[in-house]
């Protein structure tokens, strides 16, 4: 007789697995999101009603899909409304409030947003290299790109704050030029970075995926010091549209993860010829990683139009790039031990690619309305639609490579990091050297 049990384990539902943080989380955003729609609805227009509408579930969601988003999103808050409050109004309480004066007024955050970017850049390194405190190291780095992503979003609440403070008709979301969207691009691309690193429980690649921020830091000081573009301007004609507040940022989560995909492939090459002695076989990968850091060639144009080479700045951009790249191949044999397998390597890749083009393609779908609102029709093969249609057309024959044909591996590697090279041009190429409906946008 058999007398053998078997054992059913039954999965939780969905909200059977919300614990007591998770509701206080959903109540604080619908709290939230009823106080602003009564205190400011007659200042917004009914698509904007709807977005609002549409964020609160969408938050919820994400905070308990991700739990970190929600000790984010309410620190974010928190010191956004702080700053907020301690302005009264009145933007010269910037130079006399201790802390809008170094900690939370826009331009005091993205500031520490930088330092702090680099900051974790540097850990994460020193991890790498450590051989006693290596993931102290790490496990540092990685709190401080958490933090400097929450600068970052805090900066970007207040400065859009700002600027309705400097006059109605010049406030306006914080996505509307170079300098705006950079800082949309370090705190997405990080952010996206610190979920696949809680996901796939490792954290050596923070070194990879935070020199590509720490290079867009890089051009955002320079942005600052030498254009100034720190300072809020109004809106060109073209850019007051409501779908610019979900095109844009639709785009930049492309721009971040297709970032994050080459920055990965890079590290799968160094792992892949960690034992490569023959020079020839490592010149290529030099090469690429060169072409990457001869940007500061595009901005040898002075300000107010006086050539003449090279600024200092970039000389010491490229010469510090060219060095990490060069130190990077020369320590490769350490850096591919700490590295994770070529499963793991070749699984962040395909995520970020296939996220990157799901909301590259919501993007392009997006900006193709707004030019028909704009401009009189969908697609006028203006340089920047046909270079972020070149963009799509790249990753998706890579997504059609990989499902259908299965590539995987080297091939894989090399036509992701290659990829990152046309994005760029697709991002800030475009802006610098073709003119077109999009020239708003030029350096």
């Amino acid at each position: 007789m058999n007398t053998a049990t078997t054992t059913m384990t039954l999965t939780p539902g969905f909200f059977a697995r919300r614990n007591w943080f998770d509701w206080l989380f959903a109540a604080l955003v619908l709290l939230g999101t009823a106080f602003a729609f009564s205190r400011y609805q007659l200042a917004m227009d009914g698509y904007e009603k709807v977005i609002l509408l549409c964020t609160a579930p969408a938050a919820i969601w994400l905070g308990w899909f991700w739990r970190p988003l929600q000790r984010l999103s309410l620190v974010v808050a928190g010191f956004s409304l702080l700053a907020i409050v301690s302005y009264g109004g009145d933007l010269q309480r910037a130079e006399t409030v201790f802390w809008l004066k170094y900690f939370l007024s826009s331009q005091s955050a993205i500031l520490w947003m930088s330092l702090l970017f680099c900051m974790s850049t540097v850990f994460y390194w020193i991890g790498i290299f450590s051989r006693q405190s290596g993931e102290a190291m790490e496990s540092l780095g990685s709190k401080l790109a958490w933090v400097a992503v929450a600068l970052a979003l805090i900066g970007t609440m207040v400065r859009w704050y700002e600027s309705h403070q400097i006059g109605p008709d010049i406030g306006h979301i914080p996505v509307s030029n170079l300098y705006e969207v950079f800082i949309m691009f370090c705190w997405m691309t990080a952010a996206f970075y610190l979920y696949y690193e809680s996901q796939y429980r490792t954290r050596v690649l923070g070194a990879f995926v935070m020199l590509i921020v720490s290079a867009a830091v890089g051009f955002l000081l320079w942005y600052t010091l030498v254009r100034e573009a720190h300072e809020i301007q109004p809106l060109v004609p073209a850019l007051k549209s409501w779908w610019m507040k979900i095109h844009v940022p639709a785009n930049f989560v492309g721009y971040g993860t297709f970032a994050i995909a080459a920055m990965v492939a890079f590290a799968y090459l160094i792992k892949k010829q960690a034992e490569e002695t023959r020079w020839y076989r490592l010149l290529p990968l030099w090469l690429l990683g060169m072409v990457l850091c001869l940007e500061p060639i595009v901005f040898r144009q002075q300000p107010g139009g006086a050539g003449g080479g090279i600024s200092n700045f970039w000389a010491v951009y490229f010469g510090v790039s060219a060095l990490i790249v060069g130190g990077i191949l020369a320590a490769r044999r350490l850096i591919a031990a700490k590295l994770p397998s070529f499963e793991i390597l070749d699984d962040v890749m395909y995520k970020a690619i296939a996220v990157g083009f799901a909301f590259f393609t919501i993007a392009t779908v997006l900006g193709a309305l707004w030019a028909a609102e704009a401009w009189g029709g969908y697609w006028s093969w203006d340089p920047k639609e046909t270079w972020a249609l070149i963009v799509w057309l790249n990753y998706a024959a890579w997504l059609h490579m990989r499902l259908m044909k299965g590539l995987r591996g080297t091939v894989a590697a090399w036509w992701a990091l290659v990829g990152l090279a046309v994005t760029t041009f697709a991002f800030l190429g475009v802006n610098m050297f073709l003119s077109g409906l999009h020239s708003y946008g030029t350096l």
